[in-house]
């Protein structure tokens, strides 16, 4: 059985030109308890060299998605990003220096990887935090969030 019957009813596709191999092995180097889960060989060489890999079905800390070689046709936006739910500065600090090497920061906690696919890095409690006004707007001056200075601005 293959391990996408295993998966919930609803996952992340990610279509990729054709470095799905080089995206899932730098997502599991970031994120604990990672790893590959499956893989599809390419059986016609349709969408890249036939025998090459297709589709790998991979795991990040809980989170099932799939990664294909789909070819250039199609490019990430910012219409949809992966959010990391983090608890701590130091847990922002860690996966905001490792998703955005090589990519973009944007603002508000956003960032695009190399790959081109967007991440918000959010703090557990940015809801309760931004429900301030003064949080808001020193949200929206950020690109990595400072949690300290959420709390701060939060701060009657």
């Amino acid at each position: 059985m293959s391990a996408f019957a295993t998966f919930p009813r609803i996952s992340p596709f990610l279509w990729f030109d054709s470095n799905a191999e080089e995206a899932v092995e730098f997502y599991c180097s970031i994120f604990k308890n990672s790893r590959r889960l499956d893989e599809l060989r390419n059986p016609t060489g349709e969408h890249g060299p036939k025998g090459g890999v297709l589709t790998i079905a991979f795991e990040l800390d809980g989170c099932k998605l799939t990664a294909l070689n789909g070819g250039p046709e199609f490019k990430f936006t910012e219409a949809i990003s992966l959010v990391v739910r983090c608890d701590s500065q130091q847990e922002v600090d860690y996966y905001w220096e490792k998703l955005s090497a090589g990519g973009s920061e944007i603002q508000c906690g956003w960032l695009k990887d190399k790959f081109g696919l967007s991440w918000q890095v959010t703090p557990a409690h940015l809801p309760e935090l931004v429900k301030h006004p003064k949080a808001m707007q020193a949200m929206l001056k950020m690109k990595k969030i400072d949690i300290a200075e959420l709390e701060r601005a939060a701060q009657p």
